[in-house]
């Protein structure tokens, strides 16, 4: 069997822009001072009168984006996503948010992934904290292919968009001829009568493995890629709950305020079900490398598939 396809979706984001940027002359990309980290010198090597390095200073990165986007301009405003999310809330709220600004934030090096960079820059509250944003669409592709229909998909939305990538190549898992993005609609990958997985981002991939070794223990699974966490395809969720009767979120991000809150939010208020949370439980990341992480904490298949086991029983 060949060896499957791996790419980084921070490396999508930034073939998606030079895509758009050749499509598109009011595209511009801002950038903190990391754009051989974020991808985005592929942009600035293509098109280097549309690239800005606004420097060390997100906070004012996004106050230029806002500013940009009045004089018609598409910004793209990008840098790793503690700093997107974390250090420049404040701006992402009151300066993009609030005045409906038709601005896009590409956020990458998400989650432990980040590896050795440690728990300071692994951002596990980003997407609770974008979420919270009213009229703020939040998307977390899991793969190649969707990143770069992620990027294309946010150009067309109108008004703000907050894109979350990373920084650990993931398993290119959506290479099929009908695969469609459609932001607000998940994508059923695996049907199934016992559980429900609901995964998100590089989490989808470890959904799938998980649920493959499951069924060889009986557990027939159900995967759903939710690419979407804002607004959330509850339809798809609940017809699934109400066919499995058992739902499992899984996300890299911390348990409190994600895709499993999300979720938990729709089924206690239309269709009660039992529900466990896979993700970071209220604590800080460390440093170490990435695929080390992930299974100390829990987030491999090996570990997804260990606590659907558990939870079935």
């Amino acid at each position: 069997m060949s060896e499957v396809k791996k790419i980084a979706t921070r490396e999508s984001y930034g073939n998606a822009l030079v895509e758009l940027g050749k499509e598109h002359e009011d595209v511009i990309v801002l950038d903190a001072d990391l754009a051989a980290a974020t991808k985005t010198g592929i942009f600035k090597k293509a098109f280097p009168d549309r690239h800005v390095d606004c420097g060390i200073a997100e906070c004012n990165m996004m106050g230029i984006a806002a500013g940009l986007s009045t004089c018609g301009m598409v910004p793209f405003a990008s840098t790793f996503a503690m700093f997107a999310a974390g250090r420049a809330y404040e701006q992402v709220r009151n300066s993009i948010g609030y005045p409906k600004l038709n601005v896009k934030i590409g956020a990458t090096h998400a989650g432990i992934s980040v590896g050795e960079d440690g728990a300071t820059h692994q951002c596990l509250e980003d997407l609770a904290l974008m979420r919270e944003i009213p009229g703020m669409v939040v998307l977390n592709p899991s793969d190649d292919i969707e990143a770069r229909a992620c990027v294309k998909a946010a150009y067309e939305h109108q008004g703000p968009v907050y894109m979350r990538f990373g920084r650990l190549a993931a398993p290119v898992i959506n290479d099929r001829p009908d695969y469609r993005f459609e932001i607000g609609k998940g994508v059923l990958l695996k049907e199934g009568c016992d559980v429900t997985l609901v995964a998100t981002g590089l989490m989808v991939s470890e959904a799938l493995e998980a649920a493959k070794q499951l069924e060889n223990h009986g557990v027939s699974c159900e995967v759903i890629n939710i690419h979407t966490i804002k607004p959330l395809d509850e339809a798809l969720l609940l017809a699934s709950a109400a066919k499995t009767k058992a739902v499992v979120t899984v996300e890299e991000h911390s348990v409190i305020g994600g895709l499993g809150s999300a979720v938990a939010d729709t089924l206690s208020e239309q269709l009660p079900t039992r529900l466990l949370k896979i993700g970071v439980c209220d604590v800080f990341g460390e440093s170490g490398p990435a695929l080390e992480l992930l299974h100390k904490y829990g987030l491999d298949a090996e570990g997804i598939a260990t606590k659907v086991a558990s939870f079935c029983r």
